[in-house]
């Protein structure tokens, strides 16, 4: 197929559908089909390349979340990114989100992508590594879950995270009047510009802890959570809740996310605030700065790969 930004394909399952593009592997949209056909968002989400805003759907690799001023040091070695970054002179969240991916396998529920990161393309960029990413989004009985797996395919030990930027909706007018639960007890301090100062501290007594469900209200999120808290089978599970009918979408993440993003969208201008970002991360923010909060060292060879779900109770909002 031509890969372009306004390449899709539809998944179907039941009465749900999800719309994923081979652009930058994203996941555009996921809902379910009402009795009357009506359609009823769990992934808010859009049509066509240009309908874009604020990183929805988007696969950040081999970085999700900033790198202060673009710079890092790895095995004895500086490099500089491209500073990217509306928000101040950073790098953010990688370089595979507005790039072709290879479709590699396509079903009626399913649907893999593949890209190719090359040391001697991205070298200039600032990331002298080789690497071969693999995404895929299926839909069950369950839900919808998305997978990954990152290889290291060049001769050089590499610096990697991975990262999601998925929107959430159980259909209210705005998130301040939903319910979240974000599963964790510590979350980073950001400075001038969304960079963390160095500093983990703990929700215990402050605005961010979420670890019960409670209502999002006018509290503005926009952080980078760790410490996720987990289940007896290393699952980390966060939960979007509509209060007046039930409506409730939960992600659940594997042992591979050690970092959360949430995010109230308030600097999207179009459409501020009317969805929630729950992004999983196999690293935090600047994690390449700071190797202790996530990243990971992919020798020659080696890979990771983990996945999350997405589960959606009530989607139509029916009683």
């Amino acid at each position: 197929m031509i890969v372009s930004p306004d390449s899709e394909i539809t998944l179907v399952f039941g009465r749900q559908r999800a719309i994923v593009s081979p652009w930058g592997a994203a996941l555009r949209r996921y809902f379910f089909l009402g009795p009357d056909g009506d359609e009823h968002d769990v992934v808010w989400g859009y049509r066509g390349g240009a309908a874009k805003k604020g990183g929805q759907g988007d696969v950040l690799i081999p970085f999700p979340g900033r790198i202060a001023d673009g710079r890092y040091e790895f095995d004895g070695h500086r490099y500089q990114l491209e500073r990217n970054d509306k928000e101040g002179p950073n790098a953010i969240h990688g370089f595979v989100r507005a790039i072709p991916w290879t479709v590699t396998e396509v079903s009626d529920a399913q649907a893999s992508f593949t890209v190719q990161i090359d040391a001697d393309m991205y070298r200039a960029r600032g990331y002298a590594f080789s690497l071969s990413a693999r995404v895929t989004y299926s839909l069950a009985a369950e839900g919808l879950e998305c997978s990954f797996s990152v290889l290291n395919a060049g001769d050089l030990t590499a610096p990697v995270g991975v990262g999601f930027h998925p929107y959430f909706t159980v259909g209210t007018g705005s998130i301040n009047e939903a319910e979240v639960e974000i599963p964790a007890s510590r979350y980073l301090e950001f400075g001038d510009r969304l960079v963390p100062t160095g500093k983990v501290l703990s929700v215990e007594g402050t605005p961010w802890d979420f670890r019960r469900l409670r209502m999002i209200g006018d509290t503005r999120l926009n952080h980078c959570y760790m410490d996720l808290l987990r289940d007896s089978a290393g699952w980390s599970v966060a939960s979007l809740r509509n209060p007046m009918d039930g409506r409730r979408v939960t992600v659940a993440m594997d042992a591979s996310f050690t970092a959360l993003v949430i995010y109230t969208g308030d600097a999207i201008t179009e459409a501020p605030r009317l969805a929630l970002a729950i992004e999983p991360m196999t690293c935090a923010t600047d994690a390449f700065n700071h190797p202790e909060w996530g990243l990971k060292r992919l020798a020659p060879d080696q890979s990771f790969g983990g996945r999350y779900t997405v589960r959606a109770t009530n989607p139509s909002g029916s009683t």
